[in-house]
């Protein structure tokens, strides 16, 4: 390296000397740790902008290292700009423009990061799958885990190399083949295989939805209390976001809400609201369809686990009621399958599709395409709809039995709603049964029941409650996991009331 290394023996600095070298045997070239010191000295500001590096020599000397290795550091150096050269010899180089009130070597204040994420509420850290009672966790044991391992053995040995490429960024033909036929079955869904749109679960599919349909600013509603993933996605599009009640028929809305704020979108699961579990009766689905043709409005069905319905006929999706509806159909196998797939759907209305395929093929990347694939095989197969049927028994059977444990256990006030559908009961909770302390509580014994009130974004004091998930505990614990929520219940009242009977 021509006139790089300076010949003359400047004295080694004592920054560099005061630790050795770590010369064992397998442990990191010495010319890498060489360059490390020197760089984060230069960084640190210990060797300053403009002052001269040692000779290699005298360097190498010093740390009793090849002359070799020290070359080799400050090539490294001089390749990352750390240092120049001249014929003076090599000096350490300015990293940091002249700008007023910028010291070198202290750390600048980050910039701040986008208001809007002050309007998403943290959430209680996730649950491990041990803890018994979480909500939204599905019978994991009972997955058919030889049936999938085939069918993903299958997709690796048809889709051969090919498959390891990029997809279709709306998702593998045939896993939306498969989707449209069994919503149309299932779910009385009226679509193409080309309006389904694969997303990275459920949550994907909203903000697609926001990101589509919407601008910052626009308002949107939500059920209050409601689903917290739609909350943030509508927070993280920075729409002016208005809580809507719901009651046992589910969001409730008149003509004076529409007139007092106009939404661009609406969000609702109508045929499992989540976490009350009331349906969205048909008046109010075709009252809430007209009203958003009339105001140019979308809605945005979520189907929450309508899978399940452990009683009577399953609820139809509102999509199917009318030809064009202005509605989004956003579904999700984490709950049917298992929550690690992180696969789910958007059915997009085909005006909607029209106008922006376009833009999805460059926002969406395929990916998963072994996954997906697997899952249009699985369903094609018959092997989901067995599994559906299966988990309907099994989530029958515990929702009973959660409830004849509730009925002999808690020995606290309390009304139970829901369970008509899904995985998970709602126990409202007087007022001086904080929910949010028992939750925290129960983390401490194994158990993760949700509060309701974590669920309201304003909150009033009937939301007050537990939302207890039944899909993945077994029967056995209800009893001893109740009387255990009990005794947290009452040593979090404020109202003392009558003790606890024995066990």
């Amino acid at each position: 390296m021509r006139n790089v290394l300076p010949e003359d023996t400047l004295p080694v600095p004592q920054t560099l000397l005061e630790q050795a070298l770590d010369h064992r045997p397998g442990g990191e070239p010495l010319r890498r740790q060489l360059f490390q010191r020197l760089r984060q000295a230069i960084l640190d500001g210990r060797l300053a902008a403009g002052s001269p590096l040692p000779g290699s020599r005298a360097l190498a000397e010093a740390l009793a290292l090849s002359r070799n290795t020290v070359t080799a550091a400050y090539e490294h150096l001089l390749a990352e700009g750390y240092v120049h050269s001249d014929r003076q010899g090599t000096r350490v180089a300015s990293l940091l423009p002249s700008v007023p009130g910028v010291v070198p070597g202290r750390a600048a204040p980050l910039p701040a990061t986008a208001a809007r994420l002050a309007r998403i509420q943290p959430r209680a850290p996730r649950p491990a799958a041990a803890h018994w009672l979480s909500p939204g966790m599905p019978a994991l044991s009972q997955f058919p885990l030889a049936a999938w391992r085939r069918a993903l053995d299958r997709a690796l040995r048809d889709g051969g190399p090919a498959a390891l490429g990029y997809g279709d960024p709306l998702g593998e033909m045939a896993l939306r083949t498969a989707i449209a036929r069994h919503l149309a079955l299932a779910r009385g869904v009226r679509c193409a295989p080309e309006q389904v749109v694969i997303t990275e679960g459920a949550q994907e599919a909203l903000v697609l939805c926001v990101r589509l349909l919407s601008n910052p600013g626009d308002t949107a509603w939500v059920e209050d209390p409601g689903y917290r993933g739609a909350q943030s996605a509508l927070h993280a599009g920075d729409l002016h976001t208005v809580p809507m009640r719901v009651d046992a028929q589910g969001l409730v809305a008149d003509e004076a809400d529409w007139r007092a704020h106009t939404p661009r979108l609406v969000y609702t699961s109508p045929s499992h609201q989540y976490p009350g579990g009331a349906v969205l009766s048909v008046a109010r689905r075709l009252a809430l369809m007209e009203q958003a043709r009339r105001h140019g409005a979308w809605i945005i069905e979520d189907d929450y686990d309508s899978e399940f319905r452990h009683g009577g006929e399953p609820i139809a999706a509102m999509q199917g009621l009318a030809d064009g509806a202005p509605v989004l159909y956003v579904g999700t196998f984490s709950k049917t399958m298992f929550p690690a797939l992180r696969i789910g759907f958007l059915v997009l209305p085909e005006a909607v599709l029209a106008a922006v395929r376009q833009p999805l093929a460059e926002m969406l990347r395929g990916g998963q395409r072994h996954a997906q694939l697997a899952l249009a095989d699985f369903i094609d197969s018959g092997q989901f709809g067995r599994h559906l049927g299966r988990m309907r028994r099994l989530y029958r059977e515990r929702q009973q039995q959660l409830r004849s444990a509730l009925a002999q256990h808690l020995l606290v006030p309390h009304g139970i709603e829901g369970g008509h559908c899904g995985m998970h009961l709602m126990v409202r909770l007087p007022p001086a049964y904080p929910d949010r302390a028992i939750a925290s509580a129960a983390r401490e014994h194994g158990m993760a029941p949700a509060p309701l009130s974590a669920f309201a974004l304003q909150p009033r004091p009937e939301d007050n409650g537990l939302v207890l998930g039944y899909g993945h505990t077994p029967v056995e614990l209800f009893a001893p996991l109740v009387q255990r929520l009990s005794l947290l219940a009452q040593a979090a009242s404020s109202d003392p009331g009558p003790g606890p009977r024995s066990a």
